[in-house]
């Protein structure tokens, strides 16, 4: 369990802090809109009506206590980045930034931010690799180069083994997981029989990926 401070609780905020609600984690939320504070209540430990961009205010809530603080605003990169300054300034150990660009990105990894987020551009990367090919079921960047894919028993495999196929061997891609009927199973051993009603986790290069399972 951590302790995050989420400050913004514009739509992505809201949902990210419905996803570490779930999750069981302890939020702290902040916004200077009175509605959206009242509206995540039940979904956070505490939420405080404020101004990010006021060093005082942000003194009050003991940025030192937190494991993580996470900025979301969207709307006024100013306050964004005023915002991630001050944190860092304060003492935060780990700080997130949302940009909406890759030059507020560059803003916000000078000023403070550790990492940064750009929720549009994710999603438009992931979406564009899982439905450009009729075979990608799902796509998770691990970094520049190196990707897991979830994809069907290609043809020529199925009734093979593993061992048979020896992917790794060849091509340096490893099948962490074999998925049949919604069901995960990590053993896999070089006697895991491919079926064509199961799907593969595989891990390796982008690359490689892509030309040799001919995705």
């Amino acid at each position: 369990m951590k302790s995050i401070l989420l400050i913004g609780l514009n739509h992505f905020g809201t949902l990210l802090a419905r996803q570490f609600h779930g999750l069981g984690h302890q939020i702290m939320a902040v916004d200077k809109e009175e509605d959206r504070v009242n509206n995540i209540l039940p979904y956070v430990t505490e939420a405080r009506i404020g101004d990010s961009t006021n060093p005082a205010f942000l003194r009050s809530l003991g940025i030192k206590s937190y494991d993580i603080c996470i900025v979301t605003i969207g709307e006024d990169f100013q306050s964004s980045l005023e915002t991630t300054s001050l944190l860092k300034e304060l003492g935060g150990a780990f700080v997130v930034s949302r940009a909406d660009r890759e030059v507020q990105a560059k803003f916000l990894l000078r000023n403070g931010a550790d990492e940064v987020l750009d929720p549009e551009m994710q999603i438009a990367e992931w979406a564009g690799i899982r439905y450009g090919s009729r075979h990608i079921l799902d796509y998770i960047k691990l970094d520049e180069e190196h990707a897991i894919f979830e994809v069907p028993v290609p043809a020529e495999w199925e009734g093979k083994s593993v061992g048979q196929v020896d992917i790794r061997k060849r091509y340096g891609i490893n099948i962490m997981a074999v998925k049949e009927r919604g069901k995960m199973n990590l053993s896999v051993t070089p006697e895991t029989l491919l079926t064509g009603n199961k799907t593969l986790l595989v891990l390796g290069e982008k690359k490689a990926i892509l030309k040799h399972l001919r995705l």
